[in-house]
């Protein structure tokens, strides 16, 4: 799958099922993550003058996204979402 424009696919990544003190969440707990690894990404946001501006991000870093954006979007077993671009908070190192 190719996103178009300025969107980016993202691989949600799991979410803890555990606090850092070991204490297991009940499934009425958890809550989605905001967190996932970039799959794919478009070719970047056409200017008014027709240019296009290349994305910032890449195929393979890990990012932590606008928790209320984007279309969530179920492949194959697999939960993904698709941001644009301004969406995506940080990369993570």
């Amino acid at each position: 799958m190719k996103p178009l424009f300025d969107k980016v696919m993202i691989e949600l990544k799991e979410v803890e099922k555990t606090t850092l003190s070991g204490l297991v969440l009940p499934d009425s707990d958890k809550k989605k993550s905001n967190q996932g690894r970039i799959i794919a990404v478009g070719p970047g946001r056409t200017l008014d003058n027709g240019q296009i501006l290349p994305m910032s991000v890449a195929v393979g870093q890990l990012v932590l996204f606008n928790k209320f954006a984007g279309t969530e979007a179920t492949i194959h077993g697999v939960e993904y979402i698709i941001v644009s671009e301004k969406d995506i908070l940080a990369i993570i190192e």
